[in-house]
This record gives structure tokens, C-alpha cells and sequence, in this order.
């Protein structure tokens, strides 16, 4: 069975290390979003669209949203993901305290 995910560092490409060291700096920088627990923080690449982000023991994404890290949500009806302003259709921002 293929991998869809790694937290192996040895398999991210010198983009994926890249990126795993921007969301370190933010997380210095600014700290984690309000909304994520910070239990088991570790960093995870997405091999099937390349992407790295924070995960935590809830299963909970954290990502970069340009300059900004910021969770990153999965709509359990209807599957779609995105961040906070991608989530209207679900009232998200009301569930979240925004």
C-alpha cells in the first residue's frame, strides 16, 4: 500500500523542507492558531499534493495562508476543506468564535 502522508523527514524534497521551516518560524514567531491543541505537533507532508503542514494527536491541520499560519478545517458532511474563509457554507466562523 502507497503512503499518502510522512512524517519521515528523510522523504520531503528540498521544497517540502522549505516549507516545514516557514511553519516552525510562524509557530516562533506568532504561536500556534488559537483553535489548535497542542498536543503531538509534528510536521506532516501530503504526498499526493505536496503539502506540509502541523498535525497534532486531535487530528487537527495547521497551515500557512500566505504569511499567516492558520488552521486548516475539513467539513465533515460534505468534505470540503479549506481555511476559515473557505468554510462559510458550514457556519465554521459562528462554531469557531469568529
Amino acid at each position: 500500500m502507497n503512503e499518502i502522508t510522512t512524517t519521515d523527514l528523510s522523504k520531503f524534497g528540498f521544497r517540502e523542507i522549505a516549507m516545514a521551516k516557514d511553519l516552525l518560524v510562524k509557530w516562533v514567531e506568532r504561536g500556534l492558531p488559537d483553535d489548535f491543541e497542542q498536543d503531538e505537533v509534528t510536521i506532516m507532508m501530503n504526498f499526493n499534493s505536496g503539502n506540509v503542514f502541523l498535525t497534532n494527536s486531535e487530528f487537527q491541520t495547521a497551515m500557512m495562508n500566505g504569511n499567516k499560519l492558520e488552521s486548516f478545517y475539513n467539513c465533515p458532511i460534505c468534505g470540503h476543506e479549506g481555511f476559515i474563509e473557505e468554510m462559510e457554507h458550514h457556519d465554521f466562523k459562528h462554531k469557531k468564535g469568529r
